[in-house]
């Protein structure tokens, strides 16, 4: 079968890289001729374009499956709502009509519960902080666009899976965190608030199973079976690490050091965040986690990194 990856990193080029191996015919979009180039050499075919170049997707071949994992480079010149919004709307006109599938990474972000309630896939969505906020108003175009069950005009042509994603961790992913606990540098932030995770091995799992359905949700929120407070979370890190006990320091509002920018810019420095069920993910779709907990995971993504 044909399958096309659009963002073609952490998780799609894994994805991609599986999908090779069972003999399906992968295409990938990308805007680097040098990463073209390792595309080929790992038996994808690459296609030059860029989602913010509405008159490059021509290229895109058609495809079976589209996965669509594009993330938010800090590299480019372009905004948040620039690639996220604007760009899946470039996308999602050309794959109207060439794909059967689109399955898009999204993120817990398009909640806004932020003291410590459990949500799922029909908790109400009302994010506080701009990236929630932009990451709705993109799910939101498959729902004008038709390709979703619930749409008012359903597309005859293709269907989407919406996989609202918990914080990506594994192997490769750690080094900065690991970095910081060896170095016993003070953590920013609340060590009572909950982190919601999801390893790379379950998301990619996650995709095959939605890529193997007929018969899909919407929406699945992707999170591993157990959140955790971040004092838990680092203490069980630095104990893998036999690193110091972490140290937690309290953010001044408005101030923030550089080093403590660069290992907080996903995490929320107030508030208790939310917990994520996975409960729809394991009972419909049949997941059964690798990776059930950071117990199981971390270990996998620290010998790996």
């Amino acid at each position: 079968m044909r399958k096309l990856i659009i963002g073609c990193g952490y998780v799609g080029l894994t994805v991609a890289r599986e999908w090779v191996e069972q003999g399906h015919q992968v295409f990938a979009l990308t805007r680097s001729e040098n990463n073209a180039r390792k595309f080929t050499e790992s038996g994808i075919q690459p296609v030059l374009g860029d989602i913010t170049q509405p008159e490059s997707l021509e290229k895109l071949p058609e495809a079976d499956t589209v996965l669509y994992a594009v993330g938010f480079d800090r590299t480019s010149d372009k905004s948040r709502r620039e690639i996220y919004v604007n760009g899946l709307e470039s996308a999602l006109k050309v794959l109207q009509q060439r794909t059967q599938k689109v399955i898009y990474l999204s993120s817990t972000s398009v909640y806004g519960q932020s003291a410590g309630e459990w949500v799922d896939e029909t908790s109400v969505c009302e994010p506080e902080r701009e990236n929630g906020q932009i990451c709705l108003e993109a799910e939101q175009l498959f729902d004008q666009y038709g390709f979703l069950s619930t749409s008012v005009s359903q597309s005859k042509a293709a269907t989407a899976v919406i996989l609202r994603l918990a914080g990506i961790y594994g192997p490769g992913r750690l080094l900065a965190r690991m970095e910081q606990i060896r170095a016993g540098e003070p953590l920013a932030g609340r060590p009572d608030a909950w982190l919601n995770l999801i390893h790379l091995s379950d998301i990619v799992q996650t995709i095959q199973k939605c890529d193997a359905n007929v018969h899909l949700e919407d929406r699945y929120l992707v999170s591993d079976c157990r959140p955790i407070t971040r004092q838990e979370y680092y203490n069980t890190l630095a104990q893998f690490l036999k690193a110091p006990e972490p140290r937690f320091e309290a953010a001044i509002p408005g101030e923030m050091s550089r080093k403590s920018t660069r290992f907080n810019s996903t995490e929320r420095a107030a508030g208790l965040n939310k917990r994520c069920s996975n409960k729809r993910l394991r009972d419909e779709l049949g997941v059964r986690f690798t990776f059930p907990t950071i117990a199981e995971g971390l270990p996998d993504a620290i010998e790996n990194s």
